[in-house]
């Protein structure tokens, strides 16, 4: 029976382009900007934190972030009444 598992994309941030090929032994790479110099990569949620060390370490990568979206609660619907967001006049309330 297939199982899910929990992951978490990892934004990495490189150098050069010439380490994309070696991020693929740390996870499963989803997008490539050449341009910007990053990587998202798609890791399993109980190695993240070992990953990213490792992934640290590595002379070409100048930063790793983890990606807050599982964090998020997805049944917000209101931000005003939570507090993350704040009315101002020139909004319109319907």
């Amino acid at each position: 029976m297939f199982k899910l598992t929990a992951r978490r994309a990892l934004i990495v941030y490189i150098n050069g382009n010439r380490v994309i090929r070696t991020l693929r032994h740390y996870g499963m790479v989803r997008y490539v900007s050449r341009r910007m110099h990053y990587v998202v990569l798609y890791v399993d949620q109980d190695q993240v934190t070992a990953v990213t060390d490792r992934l640290k370490k590595l002379r070409a990568v100048r930063r790793v972030e983890q990606s807050y979206r599982p964090d998020l609660d997805p049944t917000l619907t209101d931000l005003e009444m939570t507090g993350i967001y704040k009315l101002h006049d020139e909004d319109d309330k319907t």
